[in-house]
């Protein structure tokens, strides 16, 4: 079925989840659930792309992808299983065998992505330059926003409660008139006109 003929793809929003059974895309895919399970019109497409020259995920190989997606499905079950309910939120399941961001980047294509999440492996310096990063070029080439997903690394602080302080409120503020030139925006006295 082309996504593109669906009616519901007319209103929906299309989010591509890129997942490799690492820690980061589990991250990543835990987040767009989160998304997705508080806004119903969020439809998931879960991708899971396997470079031939890579070792496969547990379970799957090279030359069956149907046994990839099932290991996604599985993978899926266990994200909403003891989740509170929530509206229905539709996915699919994609597995595909190539390199993994110039299939995102496809699939993003495809779908007509309005958002992608994706893990970030932490990769850096040298590492990254010798094998390149996913979520660098699917960031860099993506055509609709990219949500870098990583694991929080800040401590819990403790914030300043918010107090309420009552005072006069007003509907609306007086405009006040400014002129830009010469790269400048000057503010213009309050007693000019407006006109």
């Amino acid at each position: 079925m082309n996504l593109k003929e669906d009616p519901m793809s007319k209103q929906s929003i299309q989010v591509v989840v890129a997942y490799d059974f690492s820690p980061s895309a589990e991250h990543a895919l835990s987040r767009a659930i989160e998304v997705a399970s508080r806004a119903p019109q969020h439809v998931l497409h879960v991708l899971t792309a396997v470079d031939p020259h890579d070792r496969p995920p547990s379970g799957g190989s090279h030359d069956n992808p149907e046994r990839i997606q099932q290991l996604v499905v599985e993978v899926m079950k266990l994200a909403f299983a003891g989740r509170p309910g929530a509206a229905e939120v539709q996915f699919f399941v994609h597995a595909r065998i190539g390199k993994p961001a110039q299939e995102i980047l496809q699939l993003a294509s495809e779908v007509g992505a309005d958002l992608i999440f994706i893990g970030s492996h932490g990769k850096s310096g040298l590492e990254r330059m010798v094998l390149g990063s996913i979520s660098e070029r699917v960031v860099r080439e993506a055509r609709c926003a990219v949500l870098v997903a990583r694991p929080k690394g800040y401590p819990q602080i403790e914030l300043l409660k918010v107090v309420p302080f009552d005072h006069a409120r007003v509907a609306h503020r007086e405009p006040h008139r400014y002129s830009y030139t010469d790269n400048q925006v000057i503010a213009r006295p309050a007693d000019w006109p407006l006109s």
